[in-house]
């Protein structure tokens, strides 16, 4: 059961108290190239992105995001990094939400001069740390381990909330996947605040992926986080659909079809593979609890999926279809995949 953090907006999205678990991407385009970031937006929201997040380097782009904002339908969070400046800027242009690092922003003068805007415009704020900006005072007493990335960034969550920004959600990111999960760990048992949890400079597509599913999968299951990213270099909707796929494994979203498939043994006797594959694809879409099987061979075919609310099995030559581990249909092997796309049809009509 996830923890009750405490529930922030971010435009017309909320996170924490209790929320679903928000998927997050990045753009990786320069952001004041309008027309490449609506369009990589675009896509984004398409594969079940529900809040992006663009980097900030100078005026041009904080000044594009008053345009972005009115071309896409999902929240925008502005990432700045050592200009007060331009994190007004961005705010005043609309972000939905700004990630800043109070370390590296400026002096007293200057954090307080973001939070009075944070505050003055009712957004919230993602602050953290990560191996790569933990503050030196904690490397010199902690080292490279969970309390330099926790005490880090608490001191930057203090540090707003003496300027009476209380909307703030917590991150502690590492490239190191147990570092990741004992940093989360001790967070979450110091702040009730809303966590964003990830894995930092994950890598290409392969690892990353095993990564974050390690990391990300791990803390989610400990009732751990109330948005992520999957970070991967490379295309982001990569990382969506990885996300997605994570919280369909660990049951943090029940509405889609689990398809199920045996790996297959010197039993089967006909193509299953290629059936669970064409199966996964044509319920990708489908936003309904359903849990469909296919399975090798008739031997523990439907025993083994009587949980399911559709299955299929090969025998010799013919095909077993069954609902809830009862065979309904006996059908021939070159029918097989039609009838059962007909079974699966009417399920997804149905609910």
């Amino acid at each position: 059961m996830s923890k009750n953090t405490k529930k922030i907006k971010i435009g017309d999205v909320y996170i924490g108290g209790g929320e679903t678990v928000k998927i997050q991407s990045m753009c990786t385009v320069r952001t004041s190239e309008v027309g490449s970031v609506v369009a990589q937006i675009k896509r984004l929201e398409e594969a079940g992105c529900e809040i992006v997040r663009v980097s900030v380097l100078d005026e041009k782009d904080a000044a594009a995001i008053a345009e972005i904002k009115r071309q896409i339908h999902i929240p925008l969070v502005a990432d700045i990094h050592f200009s007060a400046r331009l994190a007004v800027a961005a705010i005043e242009n609309g972000c939905d939400k700004v990630r800043i690092n109070p370390g590296n922003i400026g002096g007293e003068k200057e954090i307080k001069l973001v939070a009075d805007c944070i505050k003055a415009h009712k957004i919230p704020v993602r602050v953290g740390a990560n191996t790569g900006s933990v503050e030196k005072e904690f490397f010199e007493k902690y080292g490279k381990n969970e309390y330099a990335l926790v005490e880090s960034a608490l001191k930057s969550v203090s540090t707003l909330e003496k300027y009476g920004v209380s909307d703030i959600a917590v991150s502690v990111k590492a490239s190191d996947v147990p570092l990741t999960v004992k940093a989360y760990r001790l967070l979450s048992s110091r702040t009730d605040y809303p966590l964003h949890i990830g894995v930092t400079e994950a890598g290409t597509e392969r690892m990353a992926v095993i990564k974050s599913a390690a990391a990300l999968g791990s803390l989610l299951i400990d009732g751990i986080g109330d948005t992520l990213r999957v970070s991967v270099t490379g295309d982001p909707v990569k990382e969506v659909k990885a996300a997605r796929d994570i919280l369909h494994a660990v049951g943090a979203d029940k509405n889609f079809v689990d398809v199920i498939s045996c790996p297959t043994c010197g039993r089967c006797r006909w193509n299953s593979m290629e059936l669970a594959q064409k199966v996964s694809a044509h319920v990708e879409h489908c936003r309904k609890k359903l849990k469909i099987a296919v399975m090798g061979c008739v031997v523990n075919g439907p025993g083994e999926a009587k949980d399911c609310d559709l299955g299929i099995a090969g025998g010799d030559g013919y095909c077993l279809i069954f609902k809830g581990g009862e065979i309904i249909k006996k059908v021939s092997m070159s029918s097989a995949e039609e009838q059962f796309f007909k079974e699966i049809d009417k399920l997804t009509d149905e609910r």
